[in-house]
């Protein structure tokens, strides 16, 4: 009987983690579907209103570790309760906020709520689970967080169509956030280590001062060029600001463990060369992650999808995430964490690859899609959480928080470099303009017969394109002034063509570079096998 019980309580906990991790995961991406409406609802420009996205990443960095130590100490049950109540109520207060100031605090609030879910579920299941079971478990919440994380911008596409307004986007979480409560605190039995101490309150301001100016200084990187961009004077002081808080709070953080005292940071993990690698491989997954963000916009820059269906094709990237992780998982509990670790960098370096090397149709962005997504979401879930920690009686939390925690700055910083290769990409549309408008419109014009108005203005525009000096803006320009629609149609055409190849060559160094990253995953793996087997 008490068997059956605990098979129903452990049933029930894996069910209410993967809720509440899938509905925080969600909501920092379901915003991007409404900023726009978000900004002119309150009369704000779009740099102020990506605050709101800034706003809820940095609460989530912050809260992580604090989150993680204190559901070691407290007990994960409390914690869960709390932090869902927290979320709830933030997420109310975003969706009945009469000012943009406002909204920003509650958004923070959100994010102080949401940034431990997956934490103290993971450390839960770590800590109840038999470890031939744990795989599974946690694959499955990894795989709640990967593809909540992927459909976020989707499903707040289909949420504001069918409501008109995006405060139900916020709406929406708070009877989930009841239910969460109200079983949480039914069904799910207390876990936490067995010697709590006392919370270290200096290391955890430290800490969040540090966290806060990593977190600032990056947002503000410039992609274009991202190690000029660190020199810039609203990014560097930041940064070398953080390092210095930092180098004080490990060398606080050290006194207190000679002490005896219970500190926030995990110094005597960091101190093995096994733990460092696999957060390495942490930050790795999530500049890996971070890739996925810009699918929908090379599917719309690159193979023409409308921006409205756009969100749509991500759907079978998001499913293969979820199967990857549950593959993850189940691989882990048969062969053990490394070879999950290996295979996931060698299938995401795969399907990264296929983007920029073989994709011209849109069958093969979905197979490009799902390659890469069971590839990614592999080492969401169960790997990395079980190499952080493994053979550790406590401090369980503290270290999946320190994993979380640099999994969200590789999301930092990533999404910057990747920008920077778009950018450099369009940055060469004037020369592709030069070299190769005038081949591609000769083929677009085999076939299309002209009115005699419309020879007139092809023979007008050849003079035009013909002048060495004319810029790019010039020719598009007078694309736009041309009368004749079939001519029109073919320029308009070429124009479309020569975009989607700047896109290409940007998206190329952006996928390339997640291939890269991928690969490094895959060699990381190798390196961790025999400093674990030490």
């Amino acid at each position: 009987m008490e068997t059956k019980r605990r098979v129903s309580s452990q049933t029930w906990a894996i069910i209410l983690f993967s809720l509440g991790v899938f509905m925080a995961a969600l909501d920092n991406g379901i915003i991007s579907a409404a900023l726009t409406t978000i900004n002119d609802s309150f009369g704000v420009d779009a740099n102020w209103g990506a605050w709101g996205v800034t706003l809820y990443t940095l609460g989530l960095a912050i809260s992580v570790p604090i989150v993680g130590k204190l559901s070691d100490r407290y007990g994960r049950k409390k914690l869960f309760i709390v932090e869902i109540a927290i979320f709830g109520l933030g997420s109310l207060l975003v969706a009945l906020s009469p000012n943009f100031t406002f909204y920003l605090i509650a958004r923070f609030i959100q994010a102080m709520g949401g940034g431990g879910i997956f934490i103290i579920g993971s450390s839960h299941i770590l800590s109840t689970l038999p470890i031939d079971k744990q795989g599974k478990a946690l694959g499955m919440l990894g795989g709640m967080n990967g593809m909540a994380a992927v459909l976020g911008p989707n499903v707040g596409s289909i949420i504001l169509d069918w409501t008109g307004s995006w405060h139900w986007l916020f709406l929406i979480n708070v009877p989930i956030a009841i239910f969460l409560v109200v079983m949480g605190i039914l069904k799910l039995e207390e876990t936490k280590d067995p010697t709590p101490g006392k919370l270290d309150l200096f290391g955890t301001v430290l800490l969040s001062l540090a966290i806060l100016g990593i977190m600032y200084g990056l947002t503000n990187v410039d992609g274009l060029s991202f190690f000029k961009g660190l020199l810039a004077t609203n990014v560097y002081p930041y940064l070398l600001a953080a390092i210095g808080i930092f180098i004080m709070l490990y060398v606080y953080e050290n006194k207190l463990v000679r002490r005896g005292a219970d500190p926030i940071l995990p110094v005597t993990l960091m101190k093995q060369p096994r733990f460092l690698v696999t957060l390495l491989i942490g930050a790795l997954s999530g500049a890996m992650l971070s890739a996925m963000i810009f699918v929908p916009a090379f599917s719309q820059q690159v193979l023409g999808i409308s921006a409205e269906h756009s969100g749509y094709w991500m759907t079978p990237l998001a499913l293969a995430a979820g199967i990857g992780a549950g593959l993850g998982g189940a691989l882990v509990d048969k062969r053990g964490p490394i070879i999950a670790v290996a295979l996931s960098g060698f299938v995401a370096a795969i399907g990264f690859l296929l983007f920029p090397l073989w994709i011209d149709v849109k069958w093969q962005f979905i197979v490009a899609s799902v390659v890469s997504g069971v590839g990614m979401g592999i080492l969401l879930g169960a790997p990395l959480n079980m190499l952080a920690t493994e053979k550790l009686q406590d401090n369980k939390g503290t270290a999946l928080a320190s994993l979380s925690l640099v999994r969200t700055l590789g999301m930092t910083i990533a999404p910057t470099i990747y920008a920077g290769f778009i950018a450099r990409g369009f940055n060469d549309l004037p020369t592709l303009f030069q070299t190769d408008f005038m081949a591609k419109f000769q083929q677009n014009m085999q076939g299309v017969e002209l009115s005699q108005a419309g020879a007139q203005e092809l023979q007008q525009l050849g003079a035009q394109f013909a002048s060495a000096d004319m810029s790019q803006q010039q020719m598009i320009e007078s694309v736009n002034a041309v009368q004749d629609p079939a001519l029109k149609e073919a320029l308009m055409l070429t124009v479309q063509q020569l975009n989607e190849m700047a896109a290409q060559q940007g998206y190329g160094g952006l996928f390339m570079s997640a291939a890269v990253i991928s690969a490094g995953v895959l060699l990381l793996a190798f390196v961790l096998k025999p400093l674990r087997e030490k």
